[in-house]
């Protein structure tokens, strides 16, 4: 369950979208407060969803074999199934855009290119303009929108096998949470300790997530969703 956990946690610190989504919450004016009113709705919900399993299992893992141990596992194999499905096709999806976008490139249509370049800064400059305008609920709520819930669930059927009368369990679960918020934590503290220079590299790490999102959240829900059903096949057939 540990290492489960902390692939799981891994995979949802690493996923882009919610990162690029704080980037311009903490850049937008007040922005520390709001970046921490996301991060509370964030682990909030972790920590809902860990507790609502654990009030399901009293914090003993069911026996092995048994219908609940077997419905956890099925549910493992379903939800890394359904990442190794959805990063193929974000890949085919960034395939075909790249290869629509080629043909404008070798015919060499600068028209095109600088309307394309004007859209994508138009884009970026009403979002950056609504997160000036959002409050701590707004960002509480995005936060919630964005949470990565297929990985989210994936811990949860993990957590049934906590047992919380050891307190390994307890660090397992508290190492989760913490994990899967780090990245949003680390760019809260460098907004609070420095804020113009994270104000600039933040920017910078949003406009470089922008050009390789796909290729990231394909890797990361590739690797997690065949560790998941590889996991679950395992000791579905052990």
């Amino acid at each position: 369950m540990v290492l489960d956990l902390l692939l799981i946690g891994l995979a949802v610190t690493l996923f882009p979208l919610p990162i690029m989504a704080f980037v311009l919450v903490v850049s937008a004016p007040r922005g520390v407060r709001k970046g921490l009113a996301f991060i509370l709705a964030w682990l909030a919900c972790l920590v809902t969803v860990m507790a609502m399993v654990l009030l399901f299992t009293g914090g003993q893992p069911p026996p092995p074999r048994s219908p609940p141990s077997i419905a956890a596992l099925v549910a493992t194999l379903v939800i890394g199934v359904g990442l190794v499905v959805y990063s193929e096709h974000r890949r085919r999806r960034s395939r075909r855009g790249r290869t629509t976008a080629d043909p404008d490139a070798r015919e060499g249509a600068p028209g095109d290119g600088a309307e394309g370049a004007e859209g994508a800064e138009d884009t970026g400059s009403s979002m950056s303009s609504r997160m000036d305008e959002a409050t701590g609920w707004s960002a509480a709520a995005l936060a919630v929108l964005l949470q990565p819930w297929g990985m989210v669930a994936a811990a949860a059927a993990t957590v049934v096998q906590a047992d919380l009368s050891h307190g390994q369990s307890f660090l397992a679960l508290m190492g989760f949470c913490l994990l899967a918020t780090s990245t949003l934590l680390a760019m809260e503290l460098y907004m609070v300790f420095s804020p113009e220079k994270a104000q600039r590299a933040l920017l910078g790490l949003r406009a470089w997530l922008e050009r390789h999102k796909d290729q990231a959240i394909v890797v990361v829900c590739l690797l997690l969703g065949l560790w998941l059903v590889g996991r679950s096949l395992y000791q579905l057939t052990g």
